[in-house]
């Protein structure tokens, strides 16, 4: 018999196989090992707690969830058979994680400030480049437009509808996160992640000589 986070994996991977290569199990699993990598610094953290919060991050993420598709959290939760206590805890946090342009909920415990911090860390350094190009690439986005001046101050609306060319996300966002980092060790990770985007987009604005 599976536990709840076999039971979960399997639940979502069936999820996560019609996303863009930005969001899917890969991403999972990688933001999986960050979390842990961070927990080793973390020992009060409620391991089984973390990678629930991981798998089912995305799950009912408004990029690609719609209609029906905004329950499938719900739907999880019930299958996998957990306590009320810690369903509402794994809610509580999953609502923690997003950045929703600046607008991202506190993250009050040591478990919600390690699943975002490790989500935050597959968001840069050269996967997060990659994935931000994917994503582009999936919405149709220019890949860079000199014109266009980055946003400050969005609201979560603004910010999850108006489209933006590729380079603008980094300065929209990630470059943002590593100042936002919540776990010493998730702070020490993003710094050479960081120091890779800053390094790219100066050789980007060199090979095509835009002030982008």
């Amino acid at each position: 018999m599976m536990n709840p986070i076999q039971q979960c994996e399997l639940l979502v991977k069936d999820v996560y196989k019609h996303f863009d290569a930005s969001h899917d199990f890969q991403h999972i699993e990688r933001v999986r090992k960050n979390a842990f990598e961070i927990a080793t610094s973390e020992p009060t953290a409620d391991l089984e707690l973390i990678e629930l919060a991981v798998l089912l991050h995305d799950v009912s993420d408004p990029k690609y969830a719609t209609g029906e598709e905004k329950q499938e959290e719900d739907r999880i939760l019930r299958l996998i058979g957990l306590s009320d206590e810690k369903v509402d805890l794994l809610k509580t946090l999953i609502k923690s994680i997003s950045f929703n342009g600046g607008n991202e909920l506190l993250a009050e415990t040591i478990e919600a400030q390690i699943v975002r911090d490790a989500d935050r860390l597959d968001a840069i350094g050269a996967v997060g480049i990659a994935r931000t190009f994917a994503y582009g690439g999936a919405k149709g986005r220019k890949l860079y437009d000199a014109d266009e001046t980055p946003r400050d101050n969005m609201s979560v609306e603004e910010y999850r509808t108006k489209e933006t060319a590729s380079v603008t996300h980094f300065y929209e966002k990630l470059l943002k996160l590593t100042d936002g980092m919540l776990t010493k060790k998730g702070k020490e990770l993003a710094k050479e992640r960081h120091a890779f985007m800053e390094l790219f987009l100066q050789n980007l604005r060199t090979e095509t000589g835009e002030h982008i």
